[in-house]
């Protein structure tokens, strides 16, 4: 299991709020992603995500992303990941599971089980759901349930191998499911500025970026 943050992205040109003291590309995160923020201006919502995807979708999957999918020569390979834009995919890993959604699709504001491709980057005010809601990004806000952490809580319970690669294990759940993972299995971090961690048997961090050291990881993985 494979469980990937935003320092996977970052050397792809994508940044998070946590890069500039809570601003995410300039803004307040609680004035763009959380419901509240929505129900109050959801043109600027909308905007912002609108932005966001353009960036997606303009980025492209470095070394790390691509030296992921060689593991699965060798290994039943899971990759759960915070992060909201398809480079995974686009790399051509085969099992992503998206914690906090996918920026590349929409849902209805009123059912958050229906959910669309989007053509392009721009979602516009207007455009609806089957059920005549206005359509959001597939995106977990502030506040949010995040549906698919009890399936990761599962997948993590019977890893045999836990990669952690490019967060700082602080945001929660996703940082509790290293303490679901078999107390025998190795667990490895890969990120250049992950705090002292206490507690955990058979860890092992690498402080390097993403794009070293997730080739370097694999190269040791497939011998």
């Amino acid at each position: 299991m494979i469980l990937t943050g935003a320092g996977i992205s970052a050397e792809s040109g994508l940044k998070t709020f946590r890069d500039s003291d809570g601003l995410w590309e300039g803004y307040d995160v609680y004035d763009v992603a959380t419901p509240e923020a929505w129900e109050r201006n959801p043109a600027l919502v909308q905007d912002f995500y609108n932005m966001r995807r353009k960036s997606v979708l303009e980025a492209k999957p470095n070394a790390a992303h691509y030296a992921l999918t060689q593991l699965e020569d060798k290994y039943d390979v899971v990759i759960i990941t915070q992060n909201v834009d398809d480079l995974h995919e686009r790399a051509g890993s085969k099992n992503v599971i998206h914690l906090h959604g996918v920026i590349t699709k929409s849902q209805s504001s009123i059912n958050a089980d229906l959910v669309y491709d989007i053509e392009g980057w721009e979602l516009k005010m207007g455009e609806t759901c089957e059920l005549g809601s206005q359509l959001r990004p597939h995106v977990v806000w502030f506040g949010e349930a995040v549906p698919m952490i009890e399936n990761a809580i599962q997948i993590a319970s019977q890893a045999d191998i836990f990669v952690i690669i490019g967060t700082s294990l602080a945001v929660y759940p996703a940082a509790s499911l290293i303490d679901y993972v078999p107390y025998s299995s190795p667990k490895i971090i890969i990120d250049p500025n992950t705090a002292p961690v206490g507690g955990i048997h058979d860890l092992k961090i690498i402080r390097e970026t993403a794009g070293t050291g997730v080739p370097k990881l694999v190269e040791e993985l497939l011998i």
